[in-house]
């Protein structure tokens, strides 16, 4: 069974909702009988998004709203709480899902570094800022899902903005968390949701059909939705690649880096080449 909170009539917000985890967890909402708004830039995806949004839900179209937000953009998203708010009544579910991965490199633009940390932190910042205060005046129980990423806690070489915001959202997330358990009635919970491997078109780099090691965007909602169940705040997921024991290893060794006084990112020195493989070993 689902989390109660995913339940038909409650009202699910979903950024980055025209695509991807985004929108596979937007329809798995609708197909539940819950109220759904998704929003993202792009008219066309939108409107297509909204489409088969109204197919999949049993409210059809009276159920299904599409936006246009700039979620870096903390005055768009007052707009769409306003109007969420409005149409609904209210916001039981926001999932901060809008990202952006173009790439970076550490002594690049300075303008891509601000615009991957205004997407991927500042819309999850703003978006929880914006939406809970209404949702704890509802008065009733609800979630917070943040999008983050492994690659927001082991920080691999190749992508340092991406790696930093990612690695915001999980300390963002993390704070939040302790905040809504020690509000008055303690009603709403957040939760960071940490994809694998996901076959989507952040991912796809030119690539037409899903690879091997990855997982659909369908898979990982549906673990989220089980694991929301279950109460966890880190949703850790697994892919076809990689099982949570290996992830597990190498979220243990990036923190050792600290404990050890190894040097950073020392999963791809040389010198420490052996000793990775042989703790890896051990899951």
């Amino acid at each position: 069974m689902p989390h109660p909170v995913l339940s038909p009539d409650h009202v699910a917000v979903v950024t980055g909702g025209a695509s991807g985890i985004g929108f596979a967890a937007a329809r798995k909402f609708a197909s539940l009988g819950m109220k759904v708004c998704i929003a993202d830039l792009g008219a066309d995806r939108l409107a297509a998004a909204e489409a088969a949004l109204v197919s999949a839900s049993s409210g059809g179209a009276a159920n299904v709203m599409a936006v246009s937000v700039d979620v870096s953009r903390a005055e768009e998203l007052s707009k769409l709480e306003d109007a969420v708010r409005e149409r609904f009544g209210g916001t039981d579910v926001l999932m901060n899902n809008a990202g952006i991965q173009p790439g970076s490199a550490m002594f690049g633009p300075a303008e891509n570094w601000q615009r991957i940390l205004a997407v991927n932190l500042w819309g999850v910042i703003h978006g929880s800022q914006i939406f809970a205060p209404g949702m704890i005046e509802r008065g009733r129980p609800a979630l917070i899902i943040n999008t983050g990423s492994k690659q927001g806690i082991t920080t691999p070489p190749g992508d340092p903005a991406y790696n930093v915001s990612k690695a915001g959202v999980k300390a963002f997330t993390e704070a939040l968390q302790h905040e809504l358990r020690n509000t008055k009635g303690g009603l709403i919970t957040a939760h960071l949701l940490i994809p694998g491997f996901v076959f989507t078109g952040l991912t796809a780099k030119g690539r037409t059909e899903k690879p091997p090691g990855a997982w659909t965007a369908e898979q990982t909602v549906d673990f989220m939705i089980e694991r929301l169940e279950a109460g966890d705040f880190y949703i850790l997921c697994p892919d076809n690649d990689v099982p949570r024991p290996l992830d597990e290893r190498r979220i243990l060794w990036a923190a050792g880096d600290i404990v050890e006084n190894r040097p950073p990112l020392s999963r791809w020195h040389p010198d420490y080449a052996e000793a990775f493989a042989s703790f890896v070993k051990k899951t």
